[in-house]
């Protein structure tokens, strides 16, 4: 499989200057299919981090692009129902026929994000079983009816629903790719090795990389899996400037608006680097080489336009 690159939409960094319009995000997402970039993502929080809705957004860029794959990176689906979860998925995967690929995350674990679940009426403490609910839930929509000959009723621990048969199906036969964005927590592992089609995590050091994609590889294969069942993704920030000072600065100001919290502390739980594109490019290989696939770059400005090019001529060919 080849490295494949993708860049994060700014739809959070357009909100943090107090802008939600979708034009520059479009715009944006014209400029990386031109650029060269393999994905767009986009990320999910309408109280904790609020920003437009991620499938809304893609939809939009889908109608813009053509070959570009749209991404959420994260799309935490256990804020919406899932049968209408289910329902919007599909939809959007016929606005990009074999282009769309899912990230889904349960929900970073900060106060925020629980005020968050609370206001969707859904239980904090529950939201990795009722993901991964989900996900079985959502396969079972897309099959039901189908050559697949899924079952109409689902039966689970948090839902139990009937008639999925009457769900309009997606374009691609039994729906979109779902990948696990998540740490390399074991359970996490776990999870991704036994369920879901990718792994999309932002571990801090390519050696924990490499360390839990070949754990998430022995633990795939257990499960009867196939070698090639689970591409090995990777979220990581970058901001890049010929000035390693200046460099960091942008990024401190980007986190303290984005988290409220500094570099030191980020990067102890992402994945960070800044300086030249040399710099960031030798970074980032070091994660290919630890077998990463498909890499999903935030540039880290508040401004991340003025880096996109740099990204792609220089950074990009680099990795």
């Amino acid at each position: 499989m080849r490295t494949q690159i993708g860049v994060l939409l700014p739809t959070r960094e357009l909100a943090m200057t107090g802008r939600y319009d979708l034009a520059p995000v479009l715009d944006f997402a014209r400029q990386a299919e031109a650029a060269g970039f393999d994905s767009v993502w986009t990320g999910d929080s309408p109280l904790a981090r609020p920003r437009l809705d991620p499938l809304v957004v893609l939809s939009a860029v889908a109608a813009v692009t053509t070959e570009v794959t749209i991404g959420t990176a994260a799309l935490t689906a256990t804020l919406r129902p899932p049968v209408l979860g289910a329902a919007m998925v599909a939809s959007l995967d016929h606005a990009a026929p074999g282009r769309l690929q899912l990230a889904l995350g349960s929900g970073f674990p900060i106060p925020d994000t629980q005020r968050e679940f609370a206001a969707c009426g859904v239980p904090f403490s529950e939201r990795v079983g009722r993901l991964d609910e989900t996900v079985r839930l959502w396969r079972q929509a897309w099959g039901a009816g189908g050559e697949a000959g899924a079952p109409a009723r689902f039966e689970g621990r948090y839902w139990s629903i009937e008639d999925l048969d009457r769900l309009a199906p997606p374009a691609t036969p039994g729906g979109p790719p779902l990948w696990l964005a998540a740490s390399d927590a074991p359970g996490a592992v776990e999870r991704t090795a036994r369920l879901y089609d990718g792994w999309l995590p932002f571990v801090p050091t390519p050696e924990a990389y490499a360390a839990a994609w070949g754990e998430i590889q022995r633990r795939a294969a257990a499960h009867g899996r196939p070698a090639d069942a689970i591409v090995p993704g990777m979220y990581a920030t970058v901001t890049v400037n010929a000035d390693r000072d200046r460099a960091e600065a942008e990024l401190e100001e980007y986190l303290k608006h984005y988290y409220g919290r500094p570099l030191a502390v980020m990067s102890t739980v992402q994945a960070y680097c800044y300086g030249t594109a040399e710099q960031c490019a030798a970074w980032l290989s070091r994660y290919v080489q630890a077998g990463a696939r498909h890499l999903v770059v935030r540039i880290g400005s508040l401004d991340p336009a003025a880096q996109l090019k740099t990204v792609a001529e220089e950074v990009c060919p680099a990795v």
